[in-house]
């Protein structure tokens, strides 16, 4: 049993982590997400707790950046691309129970940027403006949890974590 209530974006990924988790899901409907619906997801982490777990592609991080902009302190769940897809499609309905469970047991929660690390050292390292910088970023982002990330989401999320040049050399 989860206790967090877990957001999704719709009735394919509520079906998905029902099969493998007793867990409650509220659903976005995807980009219709509604300011009602915001609402609703802070009224239930007031009284629960919630968790975000959407889509590793541009509109589920888009949802994402949204309802953490509207209610700070949320758990976030993600899941890499490559570990969520079909053919065709990208989502986490197509993780497997495995990939779930190591996204759920890794989750984070994002505060206030805190400046740990400087746009020079996210450049020193290699992060960004050079040819192998996103796979760099993947590296980084497989390691502790943050999704497929582009530089910029990938240097705001690592100050919000806190994250400092010394932590990311040892990844790297």
């Amino acid at each position: 049993m989860i206790r967090e209530v877990i957001v999704v974006e719709g009735v394919n990924d509520t079906k998905r982590l029902k099969s493998f988790f007793d867990v409650e899901t509220i659903e976005t409907h995807g980009m219709g997400l509604s300011d009602r619906t915001i609402d609703f997801i802070k009224e239930i982490n007031d009284r629960r707790g919630v968790i975000l777990f959407l889509d590793p592609d541009t509109p589920g991080e888009k949802i994402r950046e949204r309802i953490n902009s509207k209610i700070p302190g949320l758990k976030n769940a993600f899941v890499m691309k490559k570990d969520a897809r079909t053919n065709k499609k990208v989502g986490i309905e197509h993780a497997s129970k495995e990939i779930l469970e190591e996204a759920l047991n890794n989750l984070i929660t994002f505060c206030e940027p805190k400046d740990s690390l400087s746009k020079e050292e996210f450049y020193e390292l290699g992060l960004s403006g050079e040819k192998d910088s996103a796979a760099k970023r993947e590296k980084v982002a497989e390691q502790m949890h943050l999704g497929k990330c582009n530089a910029k989401t990938m240097f705001t999320r690592l100050n919000m974590l806190g994250i400092d040049k010394k932590q990311l050399e040892e990844i790297l």
